[in-house]
């Protein structure tokens, strides 16, 4: 088979993008990699180490056999449910995470394609399916292969249906196939995504400071989120949107994500925040069973609630927060919630504050509660 009938499969088999490249080393990528470690731009990421630079610079290091790689895009663009005018206390969801697990999704399309694939050639292949979980940069092949261009929130931008709001996945093959070329495109003289960003995590065009990107903060960081940052969070409980809600390209995507990536409720997209701050290991595992939101954890995902809260303004939040200062067995959750407490303010929050400085063995718990009181 060839590139062409290839990614006319991968089409049928319900990607919306198929770009081929080779399995080569993606040139300048591993000092390029380096540099961010070196300058901590890839903070809080302990497992991005520079043996890892090493093999993800280069696909053929992580699987020597490859030949080519098959470089796909879904778009989990969707509808986004109303928000209800019920009174409720709501946090915000990234869109990629509304539905099922990607991961799962991607690789159960790979697997059929890669099948028929084999139909095609007419003998077993050696193939792989990588889903940005593996060792490899997901966005230095689908630059490469001209799927999209390096956006400067570092997001890769494809085509006018798509934007953005891509999911990324590689087919490595035993196959010599014929490469695509890189797009010439960019984002020119546009700087919207590094003007929006809330938290300044975009400090120069193609660099992302993870450390303080609110989509690393609510779902890769563990433990506590730095206090003149949780202001800046606002309503994000799991991830972050802004950087490519801001993006002019994706001013026209269509609403193309198959069913599984779509909310099938409005709690998908726009959480309540309460049941979050306060919810049991079993509800945790039975609402979030499946799902990419799951990452986070339940206590990051409390945690996340409690800033949200905090930043509501409401304080009709102060009860669920002062029970949640009081009982919730993790330590971080309960230094969130200390502080949600000092930014609402009033009498039954200061109260609140001052039983639990009482009590509360956490050192750490016990500065925030301070804080709070003196704020």
């Amino acid at each position: 088979m060839n590139a062409a009938d290839i990614k006319s499969l991968a089409l049928s088999h319900g990607f919306h993008l198929a770009r081929v490249t080779t399995a080569e080393p993606f040139a300048g990528l591993e000092p390029l990699l380096n540099a961010r470690i070196a300058a901590g731009h890839l903070g809080g990421l302990d497992w991005f180490t520079p043996e890892r630079a090493h093999v993800a610079s280069a696909p053929q290091r992580l699987l020597p056999w490859a030949r080519s790689l098959l470089v796909l895009g879904v778009s989990y663009y969707a509808d986004a449910p109303s928000m209800p005018d019920d009174g409720v206390l709501r946090g915000r969801v990234a869109r990629y995470a509304w539905g099922a697990d990607y991961h799962d999704l991607l690789r159960t399309m790979m697997r059929g394609l890669i099948a028929e694939i084999e139909r095609g050639a007419g003998r077993p292949l050696m193939a792989g399916t990588l889903v940005d979980t593996a060792r490899i940069v997901d966005r230095a092949a689908a630059a490469r292969a001209g799927l999209g261009w390096y956006g400067k929130n570092t997001c890769i931008i494809a085509t006018r249906d798509t934007g953005s709001y891509l999911f990324l996945a590689e087919v490595p093959l035993d196959l010599d196939l014929e490469p695509d070329a890189p797009l010439r495109k960019s984002c020119g003289t546009c700087a919207a995504c590094m003007a929006a960003c809330p938290t300044h995590a975009i400090p120069a065009a193609y660099v992302l400071d993870t450390p303080r990107c609110i989509s690393y903060l609510t779902i890769e960081h563990r433990g506590v989120i730095p206090a003149e940052l949780r202001p800046k969070i606002g309503d994000w409980v799991f991830g972050c949107d802004i950087c490519q809600e801001v993006c002019p390209p994706n001013r026209h995507a269509l609403h193309l994500a198959p069913p599984a990536l779509q909310p099938r409720a409005v709690d998908d997209a726009y959480p309540a925040l309460i049941p979050l701050l306060t919810m049991t290991v079993q509800e945790y595992r039975d609402r979030f069973r499946g799902r990419a939101i799951k990452r986070a954890r339940r206590e990051g995902l409390a945690r996340n609630a409690a800033v949200a809260l905090g930043n509501s303004g409401d304080r009709a939040a102060v009860p669920a927060l002062a029970a949640a200062l009081a009982s919730h067995d993790a330590a971080h959750v309960r230094t969130h919630a200390a502080w949600a407490l000092g930014q609402l303010g009033g009498h039954t929050a200061r109260a609140a504050l001052d039983r639990q400085r009482a009590t509360e063995p956490d050192a750490g718990v016990q500065r925030e509660i301070i804080e709070a009181l003196s704020a």
